[in-house]
């Protein structure tokens, strides 16, 4: 699924779902997904709003590495899409679209 960075003025504050994909590719009752960053790999709580409107991933560790990761988007102001691609059960790979 395509995703894109979510922002609070100039600051990344996590990933932006999208409320088609939320029906389609999460089970309602998931409270977390664990994301695979790299090398990294990090489990992110979801907020209940992430099923009434607000389809966000936050977590501070998402936070610096997209930040790291779309450093040149961030000065030009405009979100970055990005590749969640699933890897079994809540289990998700985030990876740039010219990467895949």
């Amino acid at each position: 699924m395509v995703v894109k960075t979510q922002h609070l003025g100039r600051e990344v504050t996590g990933l932006n779902v999208g409320a088609a994909n939320v029906r389609r590719y999460f089970s309602k009752g998931v409270r977390a997904v664990s994301l695979h960053l790299g090398d990294l790999e990090i489990e992110c709580k979801l907020k209940p709003d992430f099923w009434h409107g607000k389809p966000e991933i936050c977590d501070p560790r998402l936070t610096q590495w997209l930040e790291f990761r779309t450093r040149q988007a961030q000065l030009e102001r405009r979100p970055v899409l990005l590749a969640m691609v699933e890897s079994g059960g809540n289990s998700y790979t985030l990876q740039s679209i010219a990467a895949r």
